[in-house]
């Protein structure tokens, strides 16, 4: 095959389609892109969204420069899937979302008006409620539209959320606290019962019953869950590798350790990073 022409300076989009396009051609594509269909590309846009977001966390714009692109890759990736099937090309993507933005924002490209912005999120879901209607999705009720595909952690807030569109909420994070004490004590009844496997139903049920309530708790401290636990995880790495250094410098691995030592290297760690602040 001839070389790729690449347009020139500044590159756009169109680079972009013309290298996809390269990658699954039957004549000297690339045979891994060539084996890739919807459902196998789909588990890597999902990972691509999550470094981006990881990229943002950590303040590292050269990075998100790059996971943005590893991102436009992927929609790249399942348009030229779509124009081989003869369902969709780039193009239509393009005119999909532009339509539905220029639709969803009848305060900024027509006449309407909001008082305030929770006026104008229930103009945009009476939006898209209409947009379902229209294309024959009956379903009326105010989780319509939910996607299963979504994380747990982030489906539960957004049920909770349109729950609350409608009235059926707590009035603070008070009361719900007082439901999170409830569930870990149904979670501590069913764990009494000593048998973890045989019990594996039910302790499943109250420990995501646990989970639900603390999302919601989240919810109402205007934290987002998944953030939260972002920022627990790292802290976790962070002060564990820590221990791992400290029994280190001490000729010792970790897992030699009792518990009540490795947890005076947990100890210490914290210490540490708590006198590094």
């Amino acid at each position: 095959m001839a070389p790729l022409n690449r347009p020139p300076e500044p590159r756009d989009i169109r680079e972009l389609l013309d290298i996809m396009a390269r990658l699954r051609n039957p004549d000297g594509g690339c045979p891994w892109d060539l084996e890739q269909d919807f459902a196998s590309i789909a588990p890597y846009t999902i990972e691509e969204a999550y470094e981006v977001a990881d990229a943002i966390d950590r303040g590292d714009l050269g990075d998100l420069k790059d996971e943005l692109g590893d991102l436009l890759l992927q929609v790249v990736f399942h348009a030229q899937m779509a124009q081989e099937q003869g369902a969709f090309a780039f193009p239509d993507v393009v005119a999909a979302i532009c339509d539905k933005m220029i639709r969803r924002h009848p305060h900024v490209f027509g006449e309407d008006s909001f008082e305030d912005a929770e006026a104008q999120t229930r103009n945009w879901e009476a939006i898209k409620q209409a947009e379902r209607a229209a294309a024959g999705n009956a379903d009326a009720s105010a989780l319509a539209g939910i996607s299963r595909g979504l994380p747990e952690w982030q489906r539960a807030v957004k049920l909770q959320s349109r729950a609350a569109r409608v009235g059926f909420d707590w009035p603070g994070p008070a009361p719900v606290i007082d439901k999170l004490h409830e569930e870990i004590g149904e979670v501590q009844a069913e764990l009494a019962q000593g048998d973890v496997e045989a019990n594996h139903d039910r302790l499943e049920d109250e420990i995501g019953d646990l989970l639900f309530v603390a999302a919601n708790l989240a919810r109402h401290a205007k934290v987002d869950p998944g953030a939260a636990l972002r920022r627990a995880n790292l802290k976790f790495e962070r002060r564990f590798r820590a221990m791992e250094m400290l029994a280190g410098e001490r000729s010792e691995a970790l897992r030699d350790l009792s518990l009540e030592q490795q947890e005076a290297l947990w100890q210490q760690a914290k210490r540490r990073e708590r006198g590094a602040e």
